[in-house]
């Protein structure tokens, strides 16, 4: 089976071989060809059609930096780094969570790339081996020290996430911030010398008491708020008994797969589904369909 996430199955040729020369990216940036992304507060620009919008490179303000999203259309995509700026904040706005509903599949994976860096540059314009303001290289994709010569590069920090199953029923849960009804997948970082299958297993006993054993992988998804990579999985559980951390959850439940598919279809009086582009509702709807 092959499982679709959202912010998957971009399009742009990501082009490494031009982030080692300079003047390759300096002639791009010159050339009136290349396009720029659109952003509203660090929020996508849609257009009707669910695609992103572009400009130029002349629509950047004074002082911008670039980073090179890719090549597409034998035309370079950059996206614009306004130094000294605060970084986008790390939650999704009511008005963010209607444009991705809106964006294409492939849309959303270069949007998602594009926060992510912009977010990774503003919090790190210094140095954090000897705290000197540092420069963009690679093309964006990275910034060094011109005191120490340390090289940073932009982090993508592991989270699992997962559901417990039980005698053909799935343990799913739901924070207080969330919209009324809303459950979903629990979750959680990896921690320093863990593995994936360890993590799951700590997540679901810390939050919800639950033990487990075997752990599976079903599919993965970059989530650009700021930088993770959800890594969604399914664990059998050892009992259904739940002991409920409430400093991480409001509630947690045991679900049928019945109950599961009403709620993915919308269906009212069904617990509230998480939306189509977060990877719990692909790993829901997985689950569902066996």
């Amino acid at each position: 089976m092959v499982i679709e996430t959202g912010f998957t199955g971009g399009t742009l040729d990501r082009a490494d071989a031009l982030r080692h020369d300079p003047p390759a990216v300096a002639a791009l940036l010159a050339d009136p060809a290349s396009r720029l992304l659109r952003l509203d507060a660090f929020e996508p620009v849609v257009a009707d059609d669910g695609a992103l919008s572009w400009g130029t490179i002349a629509d950047a303000p004074d002082g911008a930096e670039f980073v090179l999203l890719g090549l597409a259309e034998g035309r370079a995509h950059f996206a614009a780094v306004i130094p000294g700026a605060a970084p986008p904040p790390p939650y999704r706005s009511p008005t963010l969570f209607a444009l991705l509903d809106r964006l294409r599949g492939g849309e959303a994976a270069t949007f998602a790339g594009a926060r992510a860096l912009i977010d990774w540059h503003a919090r790190h314009p210094f140095c954090a081996r000897c705290g000197h303001a540092t420069v963009p290289f690679r093309a964006g994709w990275g910034r060094n020290c011109p005191n120490c010569k340390a090289e940073h590069f932009p982090r993508v920090d592991p989270v699992v996430i997962m559901i417990a199953e039980h005698d053909g029923r799935a343990l799913i849960g739901r924070q207080a911030a969330w919209p009324a009804g809303r459950y979903s997948a629990l979750a959680g970082f990896l921690e320093p010398g863990e593995s994936i299958e360890e993590a799951v297993a700590r997540e679901i006993a810390e939050e919800a008491g639950v033990r487990v054993g075997a752990v599976r992988y079903v599919a993965s998804q970059p989530w650009p708020f700021p930088s993770q990579l959800m890594i969604a999985c399914i664990a059998e559980a050892e009992d259904d008994a739940i002991t409920l951390d409430t400093n991480e959850l409001e509630d947690a439940r045991w679900v049928t797969r019945d109950e599961v598919r009403a709620a993915l279809a919308g269906e009212a009086g069904a617990f509230g589904a998480p939306p189509p582009y977060a990877i719990a509702h692909s790993l829901l709807r997985a689950w569902v369909e066996g």
